[in-house]
């Protein structure tokens, strides 16, 4: 594709699709033959292919016209589930509403001004960045509160934020226009390219080989893909997971009961290890004791995170309070730098420091943390419907998995 699905000939296609003909979808939309026309004349020719075969009989569904409607309905779908939830939650009288939503949402600029807007709080922002007038940002917000029949922004001293209502629609429309970037790959993918861009939450313990190794691979046998990677805590991710900003996250799972609406797929136990810089002194001792440990100097994760709960709960398993930190760090690059011209000593995945521990620079101590094992997995929206290239690099993924767990099985770790 040369350039992006326009929402506004979409509304046109659905129509046309679910009806069978022009002439049907132009009575029902109110429009005339020739711009209907136009429309899907239009999306055709941006995709590269017929949608349609135009028989006697009506208008018939080719294989990209039935992959473009599976994303359209779902962008759809979001649409249609910001209105009712607007209609719940803030309580709009559902006879507000003066038009379809499909009307409303289906307008490139209408949406365009609205996302921005609540992006950056600030209407002369979004004027200059799409080139409109600040009166021309506030009529078209204002013809979207006056339609939905609810007050989306509010005037504040930090600018303009969201209401409950603006913050449920934003929520959908992201999520819909993820969609809309999938339909593109898609049908790039029926031509028999892989491309368009995956974005991937990427936690910790899949940064240092799972992650990379993958996207190499990827990237080799599908040149045209951009891959995206954005680091955070994991409720961070979760949330722009849910918002259709992220494909998919890679690291350590949570529990079935963290939510309903994730799915985690286990790939691959890891375990926390004791290391320490090559020829450390306690390298030299025969047996390493929990004594050993109460002496060292600690460099340990942040207080609250998975790692540093794990580490201590460990520890009081086997009757020993936590050692106290000499240093709390959660970036890699300092733990890295502390370990190699120190004497300190971590806690840590084995796997997150593993070029290291290969080179030689760094080495594993042989003292057991029981019960810190964390599972590795992919993390999705159920129901989600991932585009090609995060099909693609999700099984690539799984391939790196399968392969370090070999690895692991028959030299002990990683």
């Amino acid at each position: 594709m040369t350039s992006t699905v326009s929402l506004r000939h979409l509304r046109a296609f659905i129509t046309v699709a679910e009806l069978g003909s022009v002439t049907r979808a132009a009575d029902a939309l109110y429009r005339a033959q020739s711009a209907i026309t136009r429309s899907v004349h239009e999306l055709e020719t941006v995709i590269g292919e017929s949608l349609f075969e135009r028989k006697s009989s009506g208008m018939l569904l080719t294989v990209f016209g039935n992959t473009l409607l599976f994303r359209a309905r779902r962008a759809a779908q979001e649409f249609e589930l910001a209105r009712d939830e607007i209609y719940s939650k803030i309580k709009t009288p559902a006879g507000s509403m003066k038009t379809s939503i499909l009307s409303m949402l289906f307008n490139e600029r209408r949406l365009q001004i609205f996302v921005k807007l609540a992006e950056s709080h600030h209407m002369p922002t979004v004027a200059n960045a799409l080139g409109i007038t600040q009166p021309a940002v506030s009529a078209s917000i204002s013809d979207l509160e006056t339609s939905l029949g609810a007050t989306l922004f509010q005037r504040t001293p930090k600018g303009m934020l969201l209401t409950e209502a603006g913050a449920l629609l934003l929520f959908r429309a992201k999520r819909a226009l993820a969609e809309l970037r999938h339909a593109e790959a898609d049908i790039s993918a029926l031509k028999g390219t892989t491309q368009g861009r995956v974005v991937v939450g990427a936690l910790p313990l899949s940064r240092t080989t799972i992650l990379p190794r993958a996207i190499a691979s990827v990237i080799a046998a599908h040149p045209q893909l951009r891959i995206t990677t954005i680091e955070g805590p994991f409720d961070s991710l979760a949330a722009r997971l849910r918002a259709g900003d992220i494909d998919f996250i890679l690291g350590a799972l949570r529990p079935p009961e963290y939510a309903n609406d994730l799915h985690g797929e286990p790939l691959l136990e890891d375990k926390m290890s004791v290391i320490v810089r090559r020829g450390h002194p306690l390298t030299q001792k025969s047996k390493v004791t929990l004594d050993d440990m109460m002496r060292a100097q600690w460099i340990l994760s942040s207080k609250g995170t998975p790692a540093r709960a794990l580490f201590e709960s460990s520890m009081s398993r086997k009757d020993m309070p936590a050692p106290t930190e000499v240093v709390e760090t959660s970036d890699l690059a300092i733990l890295r730098g502390l370990l190699l011209h120190s004497d300190m000593v971590t806690a840590i995945s084995a796997q997150q420091l593993e070029y290291e521990i290969h080179s030689n620079a760094l080495q594993v101590l042989d003292f057991d943390l029981p019960r810190t094992s964390r599972t590795i997995g992919i993390t999705q929206r159920e129901e989600s419907h991932p585009s090609p290239g995060a099909v693609v690099l999700m099984d690539a993924i799984r391939e790196v998995a399968t392969q370090m767990e070999r690895r692991a099985a028959n030299s002990g770790h990683w």
